[in-house]
């Protein structure tokens, strides 16, 4: 997988300062909201703002507590399912995308609808359509019930199989070996999906890439920069809530690449004051669902008990920005 993205400016090697002795922060940067979260809230922001409360949103419109109880307060309703929209109501959909199916049961609702898709998850759903016209097999690579893997595999179901773990690779049954092909959610670990598709190819190896990275840059400079810092920190603190796909990842690769301990919360008050105990160095990130405000709490709160050193660890500066949803740039 490439690792250069547009919109992204490497950064060079990071340099980490701080005294070996006293204690610290590792600050990561990149972290927090990548430009498909901020064009999500945004958008739900700006319906409330030109058409007024209730405005619906279908599932979370992010993986974050914080941001989907402030838009609550605000006058969004958060439901499951279309069904339980009234009809003809407002609804937006999530950042995570949705099958053509709950495009159809919103029109047979005669729903007003907003698509706050990120546009880099939209980009593997015609992959999906793209591969599945010309009658290939198409491997998923995603974690089972997430939103997003949901809506991806819904562009063409009868085409596209789950792959999560690796005993699915044994599962998986192709009609040719020789047209097949990989896709993966945006939001997984680079290193986890690379060894799926090793061992995909195993298998089939004639398995085709797809013809772009389907992990979205911000996901993988957060890994990287988290990367970069990991090996240095006793503990690493990633600010992100727990059906944050790519927050826990940021765990998984902390660990993975030399961090002694590793937590995901959602606010400062989560943390252990135990977690501490016998730490110089405290890394700190944040998933890309992440409002840098919660950041800022908890290099407070760390302050507060030693931790006032912060030094911050750059690996890319990103400069990546999306249109509104096509529904909202006329208002």
């Amino acid at each position: 997988m490439s690792s250069a993205s547009p919109g992204i400016e490497p950064a060079g090697t990071p340099t980490i300062t701080g005294t070996a002795s006293g204690k610290r922060v590792l600050l990561a940067k990149p972290r927090g909201y990548c430009a498909g979260v901020d064009r999500a809230v945004i958008a739900v922001e700006k319906a409330l703002e030109v058409y007024g409360a209730p405005v619906y949103v279908r599932k979370e419109i992010v993986h974050n507590k914080h941001v989907v109880e402030t838009l609550r307060e605000r006058g969004a309703i958060f439901v499951d399912e279309t069904s339980e929209v009234p009809e003809g109501a407002l609804v937006v959909f999530s950042a995570h995308g949705v099958s053509p199916m709950v495009h159809q049961e919103a029109a047979d609702r005669n729903l007003r609808t907003i698509d706050a898709t990120c546009p880099l998850v939209t980009k593997v759903h015609k992959e999906v359509n793209r591969f599945a016209k010309d009658d290939y097999d198409i491997l998923l690579i995603g974690h089972e019930g997430h939103e997003e893997v949901e809506g991806t595999a819904g562009e063409a179901p009868d085409k596209v199989q789950l792959v999560d773990k690796a005993e699915d690779v044994d599962k998986v049954e192709v009609r040719d070996p020789s047209k097949v092909i990989w896709l993966s959610q945006t939001t997984l670990s680079v290193d986890e999906t690379m060894e799926r598709v090793d061992q995909l190819r195993e298998r089939f190896p004639g398995l085709a890439d797809p013809p772009s990275d389907d992990i979205c840059y911000a996901t993988t400079n957060r890994q990287v920069a988290v990367k970069a810092m990991a090996a240095e920190c006793d503990l690493v603190l990633v600010v992100g809530s727990t059906n944050s796909s790519n927050s826990k990842r940021l765990v998984e690769v902390a660990l993975k690449a030399g961090a002694r301990a590793s937590y995901l919360v959602d606010f400062a008050h989560e943390v252990d004051e135990a977690w501490l105990s016998g730490v110089t160095t405290v890394g700190v990130t944040s998933g890309a669902s992440v409002p840098d405000e919660l950041v800022m709490e908890l290099l407070a709160w760390l302050a507060e008990r030693g931790y006032g050193d912060v030094n911050e660890v750059t690996t890319a500066n990103e400069k990546i920005t999306f249109a509104p949803p096509k529904e909202l740039r006329k208002v």
